[in-house]
């Protein structure tokens, strides 16, 4: 069962590639992009492909769910694929509603990531510790997924009013600031790469350190130690000695992670713009044009009015309902907790601008964008840097 479930995932993943090709190739027409405009032929094969392919996801989760006995979203690499499928699902519910192919090339390359990004995480099927063996795992944490990812459709939808409204051919604080994000992006596609390398040559090194509590273990690096553990002691025999030693609160292994990501990001978005021999953004602008702003700007709000209040029950009332379940207590001050109150503040304050101070178009495009990155930093620098009670994410 569980070689079907990994089989499909694969098969999902490659589905959703092939997608992304057509939603490109459908955006080749004239005509203009918007609410009245029919799906061409192409838009219909992608549409077709990227529903084909949630379907194949969708099996994945099932087959797992019984080959685990539990709902598979215990770890990061079941949760992230999880995450992934629900952008996916939304995308598909909103294209219905708004039909509109452009949003596809936007958001199925961000769900490619996501799966990709899963997959570098150990899939092993394991038991679950104590803490998580109650129903709360399936409503907490599926609900909180599938907010987000409805939430990250608005930042889709943003980035496409950015990438038209800007002017690229300026170098300003807007354009820079765009680029970064298309950096991030990249740097993602970095882990990916950088884990692959280290994977498959088989690299690894142990370490003895200190925890928070004065407990000593043994941690294994799976890339070489820029950063060591808290009073970390080099295990292995003519391996690499780290740059700088990080205190106990810090998770050493996974920034190590991080900081390899970045670098190799760096070295991909250098590469990248050594061909295209412009911004990112600059590039991809030629294939908004025909799109109406008024257009991509409703989807980012109407995505934000959907997700939001699925967001709110899941990260937030159910998440205090378990945690009182779990540890006796509603709210303390885990760092996954106070990053999804933050969130959860960001997107209220997104609204409450929205509504009340007239906040349209580019001020919008912006704030749709900045909620996608801390959705993002909440995944991936909260999960598998900062020790707390939801450590075991980061596994």
């Amino acid at each position: 069962m569980a070689t079907i479930s990994s089989n499909l995932l694969f098969i999902a993943f490659i589905l959703y590639l092939v997608a992304t090709l057509f939603y490109g190739g459908s955006i080749k027409s004239k005509k203009e992009l918007n609410e009245k405009k029919e799906t061409n032929k192409w838009g219909k094969i992608a549409v077709v492909l990227t529903i084909v392919g949630f379907i194949a996801q969708l099996g994945y989760f099932i087959t797992r769910w019984i080959a685990a006995g539990h709902a598979p979203v215990s770890n990061m690499f079941e949760f992230t694929t999880f995450f992934g499928m629900a952008l996916v699902g939304a995308f598909i519910v909103i294209y219905f509603i708004y039909r509109t192919t452009l949003l596809g090339l936007f958001t199925m390359p961000v769900a490619i990531l996501v799966i990709a990004y899963a997959s570098m995480f150990p899939k092993d099927i394991t038991p679950l510790i104590p803490a998580l063996q109650s129903y709360w795992l399936h409503i907490h944490v599926t609900t909180a997924a599938i907010g987000e990812a409805i939430l990250a459709i608005s930042f889709a939808a943003g980035l496409i009013y950015l990438v038209k409204a800007i002017d690229q051919t300026k170098l300003n604080k807007r354009n820079f600031w765009l680029e970064v994000v298309m950096f991030a992006l990249v740097a993602v596609l970095g882990f990916v790469a950088v884990s692959t390398v280290f994977s498959a040559a088989g690299y690894h090194e142990k370490f003895n350190w200190t925890d928070k509590h004065g407990t000593v273990a043994v941690v294994e690096y799976t890339m070489p130690a820029i950063s060591g553990p808290h009073a970390g002691e080099l295990l292995t025999k003519d391996g690499f000695k780290p740059l700088i030693e990080m205190p106990a609160f810090i998770n050493a292994k996974k920034l190590n992670t991080v900081i390899w990501s970045l670098m190799a990001g760096i070295l991909l978005y250098g590469l990248i713009r050594l061909i295209l021999r412009k911004r990112i953004a600059a590039a991809l602008q030629p294939l908004v044009k025909n799109i109406k702003l008024d257009f991509v700007d409703e989807i980012s709000y109407r995505s934000v009015l959907i997700g939001f209040p699925v967001f709110t029950l899941g990260a937030l009332i159910f998440a205090m309902i378990w945690a009182q379940m779990a540890w006796s207590r509603f709210w303390g001050w885990d760092p996954k907790e106070v990053w999804a109150l933050i969130t959860w503040l960001f997107y209220a304050a997104f609204l409450h601008l929205r509504l009340s101070k007239g906040w349209h178009g580019e001020k919008s495009a912006w704030l749709a964008v900045l909620g996608f990155v801390i959705i993002m930093f909440n995944l991936v620098a909260v999960n598998l840097v900062i020790a707390g009670l939801h450590s075991y994410a980061g596994s």
